[in-house]
């Protein structure tokens, strides 16, 4: 595949990137950082064994690089046939709560930004006919929770997008994959205690990379969570009130 991919110099995104580059997907990566994308490329290209691997900058706090950098991609690699955003802010609620400013960036770039990213995306693949729209979106935006309401928030948004986007384009050969990460030891979750079911990005690349082949419309990762948020997605809301989780 050729794949525009906006976030695979860390973490779940990195992992998943190297998956793709090992199968000799070509990639073009975009990021805020040169120095950071130019580093993953040399990696990927000695993992892939192969120089089919190009860099952007492109700031999802920029909404005015979105449509040039998609373009400057699929001009260089000559079409695109899948697009992944594994890119996003998190902050714990406390943090988020004490600073304003900080919320509306995490609001801003989860939700609007990374909406409009996709909405450039959209049009680019509907153009050609068809392809995979894969975006990172969160288990904690599948129910009000204390410990992430803002985050969570944000990522509710975003959900409710994609499944809709889905259902609307479908039909006209665009695959939409949400994906729904559970708890994955990455520098996002440095600091915070892990549940005995957290995850590693490796793990998490491995599930999601299946689920863009097969167009898979929902996704959790790891596979557990599937089954954690099936239980608290019944869970009544005076249970909820009272668990910390």
């Amino acid at each position: 595949m050729r794949v525009v991919f906006l976030g695979a110099t860390k973490g779940m995104g990195r992992a998943l990137a190297r998956r793709m580059a090992e199968r000799k997907d070509e990639l073009f990566l975009l990021g805020r950082n040169l120095q950071d994308l130019e580093a993953s490329a040399a990696d990927l290209k000695i993992r892939g064994g192969h120089e089919r691997v190009n860099v952007g900058v492109c700031d999802l706090e920029d909404s005015d690089r979105f449509a040039p950098a998609l373009e400057a991609a699929r001009a260089a690699m000559g079409d695109v046939d899948a697009v992944v955003i594994t890119a996003g802010l998190f902050a714990v609620q406390e943090k988020l709560e004490s600073d304003l400013d900080l919320t509306r960036r995490l609001l801003t770039v989860n939700f609007t930004h990374t909406l409009l990213f996709c909405e450039h995306a959209r049009r680019m693949l509907l153009a050609r006919g068809g392809g995979t729209l894969c975006v990172f979106s969160s288990v904690a935006g599948e129910r009000g929770r204390r410990p992430v309401a803002i985050y969570g928030a944000s990522k509710a948004g975003l959900s409710r997008y994609l499944e809709a986007l889905d259902h609307r384009h479908r039909a006209e050969g665009l695959k939409v994959v949400c994906v729904h990460p559970g708890f994955v030891r990455t520098g996002m979750t440095d600091g915070l205690k892990p549940p005995p079911f957290a995850g590693e990005p490796d793990e998490v690349a491995h599930i999601v990379l299946r689920a863009i082949d097969r167009g898979t419309p929902l996704v959790y990762a790891p596979r557990m969570w599937a089954l954690v948020m099936l239980v608290i997605r019944w869970l009544p809301r005076f249970v909820m009130r009272r668990v910390g989780f």
